[in-house]
């Protein structure tokens, strides 16, 4: 997700129906009438044999199955790559049909997308989970369809702990802090705490530390507060009481978070802040990990961060009726169901969050579906929001070495001229 499991291997292929190659223009129709959609989706796996584009593939069959004048041509694309690979062929006027990522907003400011009304039934509409319906809206008009979602908690290993004589999950900054010290004490080698601030996802890491000191990204009145006293205070409580100390990795800021998720998965990190896909590579690593509630500045946060990946139907082929058809059918349960349990991830959808809670095969997602009501988003709805995230990306990891308030406060200044363009 760009807030979801870390791609490693890009995939760059057709769907086993699709007549047009990788770099196809694809949107076309031929002349018996069959109509071909280009469909860009970004790859969840974490290498070749649980890539997304068997998924795809397996999905597009199907659908081709039951509707023989429209072909699916599937080009699956590693996370790191397909905001810049997107952009490309909006560039150069070769845009899909279809497209799944992380981000939908910015697409709406150069008006790329169909509303969803026009592109999805109104009983699948129905079907979505209302606040994620919500968090796809720019200006009261929804263009996003949410795909998959996640929550954030705090993951820690019972056995380092253990070892460490912690008895239970730190709730508070300072537990973390004391818990880290113990840790580092007793239990050398390994890392007390994973901060990961490097590019890959520092907008989410940061984040879940704002929130538990009252701050975050936007402020009461919508607009941008990066630079906010609260988020400034944070920061400055990250260097002092976790980095300067020797609590984490040396260099946040060029740690991303495969790296904080590799050495959890391997024991050689004790605790972080992560989300569900974590579960199984823990149990890969025989790791005997639990699951709380991320520790606030004064008590653990009773509202977490929620992410969502997402849809969207691009207008310039104009295939509505195809897509809408195609989006209905991968809108089904079976294949929702299909996706979220590939990957351990969270539903959008009523039926397929009704079968993950009733099913009893999901016990270790309960904390997560508990906290996901809660969750706080990022400002999807910004049409700025891609622009400043990859900002914050960038920059904001520095800010536990360099000074927070000049850090924070240049990323504002970049916010607002953002915001002032879109």
């Amino acid at each position: 997700m760009k807030n979801r499991v870390l791609a490693l291997v890009a995939a760059c292929t057709t769907g086993v129906l699709a007549l047009t190659a990788c770099g196809s223009t694809g949107g076309g129709t031929s002349a018996d009438g069959t109509v071909t959609l280009k469909l860009v989706a970004a790859d969840y796996g974490d290498k070749a044999g649980n890539s997304s584009k068997a998924y795809w593939d397996d999905l597009a069959t199907r659908f081709q199955a039951a509707n023989p004048k429209i072909r699916i041509d599937v080009q699956v694309v590693n996370w790191n790559d397909i905001d810049k690979q997107v952009r490309t062929m909006v560039q150069s006027g070769n845009q899909p049909d279809v497209l799944q990522t992380g981000g939908y907003a910015d697409k709406v400011a150069d008006n790329l997308l169909y509303k969803v009304d026009d592109v999805l039934p109104v009983a699948t509409q129905a079907n979505l989970i209302s606040t994620f319906a919500t968090a796809g809206q720019v200006d009261g008009v929804q263009y996003g369809i949410p795909f998959v979602s996640s929550a954030r908690a705090f993951f820690y290993n019972k056995a380092l702990f253990a070892q460490a004589g912690i008895t239970e999950a730190p709730k508070t900054w300072e537990d973390v802090r004391k818990d880290a010290e113990l840790l580092k004490a007793k239990v050398p080698g390994i890392t007390p705490y994973a901060l990961p601030l490097g590019p890959e996802e520092a907008q989410g890491e940061s984040v879940m530390w704002e929130l538990g000191n009252g701050g975050g990204i936007t402020g009461t009145s919508g607009g941008y507060s990066l630079d906010s006293p609260a988020n400034v205070d944070t920061f400055r409580w990250l260097r002092s009481g976790l980095v300067d100390t020797g609590l984490t990795y040396a260099n946040p800021a060029a740690t991303d978070r495969k790296t904080a998720f590799a050495d959890f998965a391997a024991g050689k990190a004790a605790m972080l802040n992560g989300h569900p896909s974590l579960i199984q590579m823990a149990k890969d690593g025989k790791v005997d990990y639990g699951v709380a509630a991320i520790p606030g500045k004064d008590g653990a946060l009773k509202s977490t961060l929620g992410v969502a990946d997402w849809t969207m139907a691009f207008k310039k082929n104009g295939h509505k009726e195809q897509i809408k058809r195609f989006l209905d059918f991968a809108y089904r349960k079976e294949n929702t169901l299909k996706f979220d349990e590939l990957y351990n991830l969270m539903p959008v959808t009523q039926d397929t969050l009704k079968e993950m809670t009733s099913s009893g095969r999901h016990k270790d997602l309960e904390p997560f579906f508990a906290l996901l009501p809660q969750a706080s988003f990022y400002p999807l709805g910004k049409t700025s929001w891609d622009n400043v995230s990859a900002e914050i990306k960038k920059s904001i990891g520095t800010a536990v070495k360099d000074d927070p308030a000049r850090v924070l406060g240049d990323l504002q200044k970049k916010a607002e001229a953002a915001a002032a363009d879109r």
